[in-house]
């Protein structure tokens, strides 16, 4: 998995691509873990992002979780295999997908 980032001031995006599993997850998190409590918006695309395992949803669960006391947190180009995982684990009830 590979990750790029882009900051304009408070709002950061990253640029996700490859799987997100129980390898590539702590890549995530470490780069999620570095993001400073001036992010008031983060947006990940995930258009590249073709598998989410259950390492991958504990990670996006919690950036939800400590998004939501300061912030916007929002998935972007979810593609469809990934949205079925979503769907099949109630995450697309609990995560905002635009």
């Amino acid at each position: 998995m590979t990750i790029q980032s882009t900051r304009d001031r408070e709002k950061v995006v990253l640029t996700l691509s490859g799987r997100i599993d129980s390898i590539t997850a702590p890549t995530l998190e470490a780069a999620l873990d570095e993001l400073d409590a001036s992010v008031l918006h983060l947006t990940l695309d995930m258009t590249d992002v073709d598998y989410v395992s259950s390492a991958g949803l504990r990670i996006l669960l919690a950036t939800r979780k400590r998004m939501s006391r300061h912030g916007i947190f929002q998935l972007t180009g979810v593609q469809p295999a990934v949205m079925e995982i979503f769907d099949i684990t109630g995450f697309s009830d609990i995560l905002e997908i635009v």
